[in-house]
């Protein structure tokens, strides 16, 4: 995700605040584990993530998610349904799922119907027999869906959850709101592919990750969209959108199929930045490597709302970013392409891991800035240095987030100067070692900041948790090797 804004400071808590919270929330032992015996017992409520300890739901394992919409016009509610195949990793007597607003009208498990009950975000379904560990199972959750339904937080994020536009819908789900789209294992630690089936008017085009399957006319004037996603994503990354789109397709780096989404009236206003892509991507594969999904593209999102999102294979790009200037276009558009790499195709273990998401998504966009026209990556390093003991007091330090800061600057500029202040320790050499082992190595997986340090170190040929804990926990902001002269504005 990125925006150019200077966002609203939220309310500061102290990171023991956040793990008390998180204690407190969490379900107590004997619901948040499986019994020893064996016997069927609930799944756990959430995962005890230390920012948001309820999302994710523990006990099964998703292995598809199936998403039915009858979506009608915008801002009106529409008929839905989600299917889940999932696995259970435990003998499960109820399970949840993250669920937000929305009308629930039925759940059944294996076809069955079963019990159904809701507090805050948590949906817990007790099936009508206990569901064996290692058991494959289906769950199917019918509701009227509100394309309405929005958040709202005090960082880069702003609003989230379904988005209107002037002729359809595009959805923000970063960080948690894919529960107010379909009910799901919300936490981006959980990945699983998806079938989306999305019906519309015949004058709309319905768009999703990953490929279009088929385009098929069905009753009452209307058309089925069906998209697979191809690959597993999290569910903060899930894109749907409905509108009078043109799809725009061309081809990148060794015929990769590219696939812009670009409202009717915006198709021409747009082209100039958006066909710049391949060249992104030529640019970022001789850094990082090949890039790891089978298609890619850009959703303009016809929404005054000034926040990029990097939704796996198709990066929502508000429309304002594509009007402006190159430098600030091209910043924007290469800040999402690299989430791709690092985010998407190498996921977060947990929401304190943000860091290497944003981090590097901002360093790799400066980075590319500076050789096209954009401010020096080194005058932004050191402006960000200047401002980091302040940062770590307001916001956290970059992998000690609390959960009203987690997208705010520190995240990002922030994050970014952690591996800058690397690339300076180990040489520009061993630091593109780094970068693409990294992502060679997690490719398809889950990683922490822990695996970070552990694989920067055994690339490096030394132990680098010395040098990288500090940065990354301290409360004040290490020296940066090879810039003496560097100084930290004083804490007000």
């Amino acid at each position: 995700m990125s925006t150019n804004r200077t966002t609203r400071r939220g309310a500061r808590l102290a990171l023991a605040a956040a793990i008390t919270l998180a204690a407190a929330l969490t379900a107590p032992p004997s619901q948040a584990a499986p019994a020893r015996d064996g016997r069927p017992s609930p799944g756990a409520p959430g995962l005890g993530d230390p920012l948001f300890p309820l999302d994710g739901n523990g006990g099964y394992r998703v292995d598809r998610y199936y998403l039915d919409f009858d979506w009608q016009a915008p801002k009106t509610p529409f008929e839905a349904a989600t299917t889940i195949r999932a696995t259970s990793t435990q003998a499960l007597s109820r399970f949840n799922l993250d669920f937000a607003g929305n009308t629930l009208h039925a759940v059944t498990v294996d076809g069955a119907k079963a019990g159904a009950s809701r507090e805050g975000d948590e949906l817990t379904v007790t099936p009508k027999s206990p569901i064996r560990k290692g058991s494959s199972f289906t769950v199917k959750v019918t509701y009227t869906a509100d394309p309405a339904q929005t958040r709202h937080r005090d960082d880069a994020i702003e609003d989230y959850g379904w988005i209107p536009t002037p002729d359809g819908t595009v959805v923000y789900p970063q960080p948690n709101g894919a529960r107010m789209i379909f009910p799901s294992d919300d936490h981006p630690s959980r990945r699983a592919p998806v079938t989306f089936r999305i019906s519309t008017p015949a004058d709309r085009t319905a768009v999703a990750n990953g490929k279009l399957v088929s385009r098929v006319e069905v009753p009452g004037g209307r058309v089925r969209w069906t998209y697979d996603s191809e690959q597993p994503l999290s569910t903060q990354l899930v894109q749907l959108a409905v509108g009078k789109f043109r799809l725009v397709e061309s081809e990148g780096p060794g015929g990769l199929p590219l696939r812009d989404v670009v409202p009717e009236a915006l198709v021409e206003p747009t082209a100039e930045y958006r066909k710049l892509t391949p060249g992104h991507l030529a640019w970022l594969e001789e850094r990082l490597g090949p890039y790891p999904f089978h298609r890619y593209g850009v959703l303009v999102g016809d929404t005054d709302l000034g926040v990029a999102l990097e939704t796996q294979t198709l990066s929502l790009v508000p429309k304002a970013d594509l009007l402006g200037t190159k430098v600030d276009a091209e910043r924007n558009l290469v800040h999402e392409l690299t989430h791709q790499w690092f985010g998407n195709s190498v996921a977060l273990e947990s929401w304190s891991d943000l860091w290497v998401s944003e981090g590097h998504a901002r360093f790799y966009e400066r980075l590319y800035s500076e050789a096209h026209g954009g401010d020096s990556l080194e005058a932004a390093m050191k402006t960000a240095y200047a401002a980091h003991d302040q940062w770590r007091k307001d916001f956290g330090a970059p992998a000690e987030p609390t959960e009203p800061n987690l997208f705010k600057r520190m995240r990002y500029d922030g994050s970014a100067l952690v591996l800058y202040a690397l690339r300076e320790r180990v040489g520009d050499a061993t630091f593109q070692k780094i970068e693409r082992a990294w992502v060679s190595g997690f490719q398809g997986r889950t990683a922490s900041t822990r695996d970070f340090i552990d694989l920067a170190s055994q690339v490096a040929g030394e132990d680098l948790e010395g040098f990288l804990r500090p940065w990354l926990y301290g409360a004040k902001t290490p020296p940066m090797p090879g810039h003496p002269d560097w100084v930290v504005d004083p804490v007000t």
